[in-house]
């Protein structure tokens, strides 16, 4: 298990309609539901995303995908300057989305612009470190050398939009799932992003491995030593490299990526304090209790009382659901 993947494994998008919008300007699409993450998919033509307070627009073309991190709302419209006009201005929220039968759709994807989006709500600490990395709106053109790839799936949503085969929900949930994954993975591949340490050091020879041991085993009781045995390296070198390429020493970061999944654990399930703790490598429950109240700021009982036993993290809305003009 690498951090991208535990970061990125909760996101699932499920249960919500899907369909497809032919766009003809001028138009003005304001998406309002407050979802963390909203991925934008012009499968024709070109668009604008507008975000709040003021923010520069941001164009999407045929060709790109456009991640918006919210919850704020913002505006995808036909040009900059539709984004002003409220006549033109229809709301999109994902949660009123009923059903799970989609549309009809027509069989001819030409003309206008054709958009298909898809929003996901974030509940949890550890996909909240994912989000905190992303920049409000970011865009990432197809690669030649990837239309073997996630490239593809642009010219298999434009099938799936004209074929009503059984299973067709599932397909396009999932399919944005995969979209959203590749989109991440190569934005942070990117010169412009300044990805995290996390990300960067994933790819190092020396702190990788103990990255990977560290998520692979939360539990496991790690000290500086056996750290460094997973890379072959002395503690000191260890502790150097880590601290160079992810911006904290190696103790420090399990210690929070503990109390991360600590926090989604209380969350989302009944198991007792002592049960988490000995989840996230902690032998007594009162050891783990002082250093999550250390990190958090709170005991894990009162954590548990602010956001209920019985709330279970709840990660997808509504993926690909139609937006027809």
């Amino acid at each position: 298990m690498d951090v991208f993947d535990d970061l990125l494994g909760g996101l699932r998008a499920e249960g919500a309609v899907f369909g497809r919008s032919v766009l003809t300007p001028p138009w003005a699409l304001r998406f309002d539901d407050a979802a963390e993450l909203t991925l934008c998919v012009p499968l024709s033509g070109v668009g604008w995303i507008v975000p709040g307070a003021g923010a520069r627009p941001v164009r999407v073309r045929e060709g790109e995908t456009a991640v918006v991190r919210g919850p704020e709302p913002f505006v995808f419209a036909a040009d900059p300057a539709d984004a002003g006009r409220p006549e033109l201005l229809r709301d999109i929220r994902c949660a009123e989305a009923d059903g799970r039968t989609g549309t009809e759709v027509e069989r001819d994807l030409s003309g206008g612009s054709v958009l298909m989006a898809g929003a996901y709500r974030v509940r949890g600490e550890v996909p909240q470190r994912l989000l905190r990395a992303l920049p409000p709106v970011l865009v990432v053109p197809d690669e030649e050398e990837d239309r073997a790839g996630c490239a593809a799936l642009r010219d298999y949503f434009r099938a799936r939009f004209t074929a009503g085969r059984p299973g067709r929900q599932i397909v396009v949930d999932r399919l944005l799932d995969w979209l959203l994954v590749c989109t991440l993975r190569d934005w942070f591949d990117r010169p412009e992003a300044d990805a995290p340490g996390w990300y960067r050091a994933q790819g190092d020879e020396v702190v990788g491995p103990v990255l990977r041991a560290m998520h692979r085993a939360p539990a496991r009781p790690w000290t500086l030593a056996g750290l460094a045995a997973e890379a072959g390296v002395s503690r000191t070198t260890l502790a150097k490299r880590f601290t160079e390429l992810v911006g904290e020493p190696p103790l420090t970061y399990l210690t929070q990526w503990r109390m991360a999944r600590a926090a989604d654990l209380l969350a989302g399930s009944p198991d007792t304090v002592a049960a988490v703790a000995r989840q996230v490598g902690y032998a007594d429950a009162f050891g783990f209790s002082a250093a999550f109240k250390r990190v958090r700021g709170v005991t894990p009982s009162a954590h548990r009382r602010a956001v209920g036993v019985d709330q279970v993290p709840v990660f997808p809305l509504c993926p690909g659901y139609p937006v027809k003009a």
